[in-house]
């Protein structure tokens, strides 16, 4: 990074670093637990991430024991099931469809939010945009605890959803292994650059 653009930033560069350059997406973790603790420090702190109209429809599930995690193997693919059966803690990120009946009662005033809350389609597709918002800063959330996270979208949705959900209300869209991470033996994939992905109009 050029001193130019570090000046521009006004996150340490040490933060910079945990939270973006030096991160990895894992799929080993070291022996040691992920406490209860450490989880609600990390959704404390992404609880101000943004979502619209402040709907924060996101709901987290920590799958800890070994009946839960042995049902969460049967709705995940192969390639993603001997590490998440290793890791420390395995989170299951979920969009709440009635995430309307959180808001403060002052809130149905917004214009149009009565009617928007109103249709079910259109309340599960600002869910689902929404928590997957939040499932972004829950990953940074991780980083910042100096842990490593495996998000995976490689799972039977419907099924899981079925097993886990049965009720309909909450839709799964992200499987988070969550642990303290080991080194990665490989080497990391390029990026695009500034260039290539920032076009002015």
């Amino acid at each position: 990074m050029t001193t130019i653009q570090t000046a521009a930033l006004r996150l340490a560069e040490d933060a910079q670093d945990l939270l973006f350059r030096q991160a990895r997406t894992a799929n080993e973790f070291a022996a040691e637990p992920v406490t209860e603790e450490q989880v609600q420090a990390i959704y404390d702190l992404v609880k101000w991430a943004p979502t619209a109209m402040n709907s924060q429809p996101l709901r987290v599930v920590l799958v800890r024991t070994p009946a839960a995690r042995a049902r969460l193997a049967d709705h995940l693919s192969e390639g993603n099931r001997a590490k998440t059966a290793a890791a420390p803690l395995t989170a299951i990120l979920a969009a709440d469809t009635d995430f309307h009946e959180h808001l403060p009662t002052t809130f149905p005033h917004v214009p149009g939010a009565k009617d928007f809350f109103a249709d079910p389609a259109a309340r599960a597709e600002s869910a689902r945009f929404n928590a997957l918002l939040q499932a972004g800063y829950f990953v940074l959330g991780v980083r910042a605890a100096g842990l490593a996270a495996g998000p995976m979208t490689g799972f039977n949705a419907a099924t899981l959803n079925a097993d886990f959900f049965p009720d309909g209300r909450l839709s799964a869209l992200v499987v988070v292994n969550i642990g303290n991470p080991v080194p990665a033996e490989f080497p990391r994939n390029p990026r695009l650059s500034y260039a290539e992905v920032v076009h002015t109009v």
